[in-house]
């Protein structure tokens, strides 16, 4: 079966005429040369390549932007999106699982060639659409004051102090120790009253009680659960999942069953909170419910411990390829008991998937603002249940919205990066104290262009945390790294096809202490000579930026006549 040529195989669109659609197909051969770098076109059919004209007056792009969407019939089949310059390099993609592709570019001048490849197309066609579309109004930035931040980083004598992509955190609020999980070291930090951290390795190993902790990982995962001071950490191993818990910050451990069901192939996630009530609870003591997901290739599937985390249930399918496509975020809990897992391409929009029975059954909901994004979206909860889901639009742009009605409808959908300039984030995370209090950090860099681009793109990547102290109405953005970068040029967000800026993985974390005070853990990129000027190092140093001044996200500490306090319950 050979394929139809683009049809028409060119088109425009202006500030007059907004709008062009063409169609090509069917395609029976894969073209899967992306996996391995870039996309090669050296066949016939093997991609289509349609050329497009914009022309618009000057400043056009101040408030509209070029979209590009790929469609085809079958969900099962898949086609990935690629816009390239007049001069032939790549300035835009969407090469996710998603139907439709999606890219969001400046409305400005310009020739391009929109090349759509058949990564998986069983013999379906596609359609496409080149549109001029008005850019969201963003409300005006918080007026509240700017919290700041204080980095500290593991010490050279930690194992995995250098090994640190993919870091997740959790704070034991009965002893304030923070835990750290990167690789196969767990590490606690401790801060004094002037904010000095001390770190230690408490990795779980035979010697204190976990005869399964893992000496190698392909995809390592903590969590600690807020109320009851457990910390679990686990580490993907092939198709299983070796995990312990700690009460007691990591000095002995208890090993589990693993995760109770098959752990699929990569995004391995542990989380847990309250049973949501008139469903099965807890079969201890233990009052909580723990969850362990995780996407292979067709589903991605959680399965429910109602004994703390030492037996799990069977596995319960979150959503199928015909849903949403890709990895998956982290696993949070409400205090009512929902569940939500995130998802970045659920048919052409960011969703998250909701349980509302404990993991029996899940429902996929999307935000209709959104377009599928290359990192993985994170949700934060409040105490009340206000869901903050904040991710990476398709315009590599940082964005979040709120829930009140568990995902049902969205609201207050807006750019927190725009008052800084940032045009590209990566590995969002989000976390809420307070029904009205949550922060959304990320990497992020004011330079726009293709950030995956080895060769081409310069910019300079720092950490920044975005706060609301209004329920998501108005956000107050601050570099929470100043004065050193956290990377420097491209960060791939494309797998092991990668180069040496695949350093950082995948994801970053972010939790809260008792106080309410943020913890953002990340992965330092940029160190020694690279932080002072020198040229880019791809270390992976475990980091945490941690809370120093501002309003917290507890109002209960915020600054208050006599000092007297109430401690807070919930949020995460």
């Amino acid at each position: 079966m050979s394929a139809d040529a683009a049809t028409p195989p060119s088109g425009s669109v202006s500030d007059t005429a907004s709008t062009t659609t063409w169609s090509a197909g069917p395609f029976a051969v894969p073209n899967v040369t992306g996996t391995t770098g870039t996309v090669s076109c050296g066949s016939p059919q093997l991609c289509d390549d349609y050329a497009l004209k914009v022309s618009v007056p000057r400043g056009y792009d101040s408030g509209h932007g070029l979209r590009i969407d790929v469609k085809w019939p079958d969900t099962a089949a898949d086609f990935d999106l690629y816009v390239l310059d007049a001069d032939g390099r790549e300035v835009a993609a969407s090469a996710s699982s998603s139907d439709p592709q999606t890219v969001l570019l400046p409305a400005v001048t310009a020739s391009y060639t929109v090349r759509v490849v058949p990564y998986a197309p069983l013999g379906d066609s596609f359609t496409a659409t080149a549109s001029l579309v008005a850019n969201p109004v963003n409300p005006p930035p918080s007026t509240a004051l700017p919290p700041t931040y204080a980095n500290s980083s593991a010490p050279d004598s930690i194992k995995d102090a250098h090994n640190a992509g993919e870091p997740s955190i959790g704070v034991d609020r009965a002893s304030g120790a923070a835990m750290f999980q990167a690789y196969t070291s767990t590490l606690k930090v401790n801060y004094d009253s002037a904010g000095a951290a001390t770190w230690q390795d408490k990795s779980a190993k035979a010697a204190n009680g976990c005869p399964q902790g893992s000496t190698t990982s392909l995809d390592p995962i903590l969590f600690t659960d807020p109320a009851t001071h457990r910390t679990f950490e686990s580490q993907l191993a092939g198709k299983t999942a070796l995990t312990c818990y700690t009460e007691d910050d990591g000095e002995t451990w208890t090993p589990t069953s693993g995760s109770g069901i098959n752990s699929g192939v990569d995004h391995q996630t542990i989380g847990g909170g309250p049973f949501a009530s008139g469903e099965p609870g807890a079969l201890t003591s233990y009052p909580h419910a723990v969850y362990y997901c995780s996407q292979d290739i067709a589903d991605a599937s959680c399965a429910v411990s109602r004994d703390g985390g030492l037996t799990y249930g069977p596995a319960v399918p979150m959503y199928s390829l015909l849903d949403c496509g890709g990895l998956h975020g982290h696993v949070k809990v409400a205090p009512d008991g929902t569940v939500y897992v995130p998802n970045k391409g659920c048919g052409g929009q960011q969703a998250v998937a909701v349980s509302e029975d404990n993991g029996l059954t899940w429902t996929v909901r999307k935000n209709p603002s959104s377009t599928p994004g290359d990192s993985d979206p994170s949700v934060g909860i409040g105490a009340g249940g206000t869901v903050y889901m904040g991710y990476q639009n398709s315009d590599d742009t940082a964005r979040i919205a709120v829930s009140h009605d568990m995902g049902k409808t969205w609201l207050y959908d807006q750019n927190v990066g725009a008052s800084l300039g940032i045009k590209n984030i990566v590995f969002p995370a989000v976390t809420a104290g307070d029904d009205n209090r949550a922060a959304f950090a990320f990497l992020g860099t004011t330079t726009g262009g293709n950030y995956q681009d080895t060769t081409n793109f310069k910019g300079i990547w720092r950490l920044y945390v975005a706060t609301t102290y209004d329920g998501g109405q108005s956000w107050v953005t601050v570099d929470a790294t100043p004065t050193d970068p956290v990377q420097k040029g491209s960060i791939c967000t494309g797998g092991t096809t990668c180069g040496n800026d695949r350093n950082l993985l995948d994801f970053n974390d972010v939790t809260l202490d008792a106080q309410g005070r943020v913890l953002a853990a990340y992965a330092d990129g940029c160190t020694g000579a690279c932080a002072t000027g020198g040229a880019q190092n791809y270390d992976a140093l475990a980091s945490i930026a941690r809370q120093s001044s501002g309003n917290t996200l507890y109002g209960a500490y915020d600054a208050v006549v006599g000092g007297k306090h109430k401690k807070p319950t919930g949020g995460q």
